[in-house]
């Protein structure tokens, strides 16, 4: 399904697309009650038609709605109109890490602040169960600002809650946590996906 500018989901008014996926089209939209933009996944029709998968997509926007980080972007609501279920997003502006990786190596000053976030946003995840299971340089927002300010991307599609006992996910953080580090800076370097390296926890 593809919206055309001036296209209206819920309150939302589509402006312009941003991207798409096997799990659904994104745009840019105007939400005027709050005068500002945002981000808007639509659920493709099959998918929509499948109550199960419509199950599983709220599940998911539940389970992000319980994430508060600042190097998390943030999920608003799930709208329903005319048949099209949408997950509303804060809108990250700026290029992805991938971008930032393609124009080559990254200096040292640069790397670490990102990394330093990208680590603590995942933290954040992993104390609330959730882990995300598509962590990759597209996936990266990296905005350009004296802070290198970086801005992971989630959706219902990327991220689910652990099967395991925190205690258990604990243990196994513990046992990383002298690698981790190492792993991570090696991944921003290179731009390497994290879900790639059968060694990441």
């Amino acid at each position: 399904m593809s919206l055309a500018p001036g296209t209206r989901v819920g309150a939302y008014e589509i402006l312009a697309a941003i991207g798409a996926g096997g799990l659904g089209e994104v745009y840019r939209a105007r939400d005027p009650k709050l005068a500002r933009d945002v981000a808007i996944k639509i659920l493709p029709e099959a998918l929509a038609a499948d109550p199960e998968r419509v199950a599983r997509f709220e599940r998911g926007a539940k389970t992000l709605a319980a994430l508060n980080h600042p190097n998390i972007a943030h999920i608003y609501v799930v709208e329903e109109s005319e048949g099209v279920r949408a997950l509303v997003m804060e809108l990250v502006e700026g290029p992805t890490f991938a971008d930032r990786i393609a124009q080559g190596p990254i200096p040292i000053d640069d790397a670490l602040p990102i990394a330093k976030q990208i680590a603590q946003a995942i933290e954040a995840a992993h104390e609330q169960g959730i882990i995300h299971r598509d962590l990759k340089p597209a996936n990266v927002k990296v905005r350009v600002d004296p802070a290198h300010e970086a801005l992971i991307l989630a959706d219902d599609g990327t991220c689910r809650r652990d099967r395991w006992p925190f205690s258990i996910v604990r243990k196994k953080l513990d046992r990383a946590r002298r690698t981790r580090s190492i792993r991570l800076l090696t991944w921003v370097a290179n731009g390497r996906s994290v879900s790639s390296d059968k060694r990441a926890v």
